[in-house]
């Protein structure tokens, strides 16, 4: 039963008030901008493995028979695990955002 009274509501949300705020769109360009630099870096050093893979620096030996390649490879599972630390970390930030602009609407008259 709480589903429908929910769903109701958010019928009664007038999404075009929402999106002309002007913290609305300061938030959603800051999250954009933060999901696009964090998704290119991501990229970027996965794609470069390949890359350089066979390039003369990753295949010297560093420690013992280990290449930079492995150590390469190794980097890009810390990244990772940084990467996600990172965004669970901005998510609760940006759910805090969404809410302040949710409430800022609801005190503007908004339902």
């Amino acid at each position: 039963m709480a589903n429908l009274s929910e769903h109701k509501n958010i019928e009664s949300i007038d999404y075009n008030a929402i999106e002309a705020m002007e913290s609305f769109n300061n938030f959603v360009k800051k999250k954009n901008t933060f999901l696009f630099s964090i998704t290119a870096i991501f990229l970027l050093l996965y794609i470069l493995l390949p890359i350089l893979a066979f390039q003369p620096v990753l295949q010297q030996k560093f420690i013992g028979n280990i290449t930079g390649v492995w150590i390469y490879s190794a980097g890009l599972f810390i990244m990772t695990i940084v990467l996600c630390t990172v965004y669970v970390k901005k998510a609760a930030a940006f759910d805090k955002a969404a809410a302040a602009v949710l409430a800022e609407y609801q005190a503007k008259g908004g339902k």
